[in-house]
């Protein structure tokens, strides 16, 4: 059987220039460790509409730095103006690549990719086949997490450790910022892969895994959904449309999330705040349009109206 074709996509906001090399020098271990075809995809987003940066001269220097980290002929690179979400941006990749590769991965720029991912999931792709299950979705293996809804798809190292909310000291917390070499420390441990299948989908959206046939079957994040919980809204999608289709986890394989990584919003005006949690809620609008986006990615199969950033604008302007 020849080897799986993958696609890995990820959207950058400017704000995030200082954090993205991390994301990059772990996917290129990755991609060198595989001797199959990896097709990367990313968009850098300058649109101000929502972030404003401290400067026009600083925006510049941060589409440099993201510019210069990304350079590499292998990875097809798209710059826009427009207002763009990570909802947007993975709804437009899922479409854009389902036709060319077998498995379609979604990155993050607060992502750390595992050096063994694309063998890993090569492998899995073809067992998965042969058991006659073309449509399947992936998951690595994360930290601490809220709570124990979680403990599938957390690793063993992790688990069983406690949960403490604003825990940026202990390094199995979700809180914590992880580096490559902790990460690969914990993963070269694994001499044997413990590959699961959950009894019910269960997953984030950094570093989900999709065979391009759940996409082909018309599975795709809802234009409803325009901002966050667009994860939450493509797995009511596959269930409603493809019913409990396989979710595999990698359990004993780390994929690191580091979601509050104190150098991912950089240069914004006017935000302030300890931590990135204060940092975004120092802005009146996030909260509006998480909860719109929310609602309806909780109302999808529901007759009410959807809201849109028309929506959100209107609301801060009052």
């Amino acid at each position: 059987m020849s080897k799986t074709k993958f696609a890995i996509g990820c959207l950058i906001q400017w704000y995030e220039c200082d954090i993205i090399y991390e994301y990059i020098e772990t996917l290129k271990e990755a991609i060198e460790e595989y001797n199959g075809e990896v097709l990367v995809d990313f968009t850098i987003c300058l649109n101000q509409d929502l972030e404003q940066c401290t400067s026009n001269e600083q925006l510049k220097l941060c589409e440099s730095k993201i510019g210069n980290q990304i350079l590499d002929i292998r990875f097809k690179t798209q710059i826009t103006r427009d207002l763009i979400t990570i909802a947007d941006y993975r709804r437009q990749f899922n479409e854009k690549y389902c036709d060319k590769v077998d498995v379609l991965m979604w990155g993050e720029s607060d992502a750390l990719i595992p050096k063994q991912t694309f063998n890993i999931l090569d492998n899995l792709h073809k067992v998965s086949l042969q058991n006659s299950n073309p449509k399947y979705l992936a998951f690595f293996s994360t930290c601490k997490m809220w709570d124990n809804t979680w403990k599938e798809l957390e690793h063993p190292d992790f688990t069983d450790k406690p949960f403490k909310d604003l825990d940026f000291d202990n390094w199995w917390s979700h809180h914590y910022t992880t580096s490559k070499e902790e990460m690969n420390s914990i993963n070269n441990k694994t001499e044997e892969l413990d590959v699961r299948i959950l009894p019910q989908h269960k997953f984030n959206g950094c570093g989900l895994v999709i065979s391009s046939e759940v996409i082909k079957s018309g599975v795709n994040i809802p234009k409803s959904v325009f901002f966050t919980h667009e994860d939450t809204a493509f797995m009511y999608m596959t269930n409603k449309v493809l019913g409990n289709i396989p979710q595999y986890i990698i359990k004993n394989i780390l994929l690191v999330h580091n979601r509050h990584h104190p150098d991912k919003r950089k240069y914004v005006l006017n935000e302030s705040g300890v931590n990135l949690k204060e940092q975004r809620l120092s802005n009146n609008w996030y909260n509006i349009a998480s909860k719109m986006s929310q609602f309806n990615s909780a109302n999808i199969f529901n007759n009410v109206p959807s809201y849109t950033w028309e929506d959100v604008f209107n609301q801060i302007k009052k």
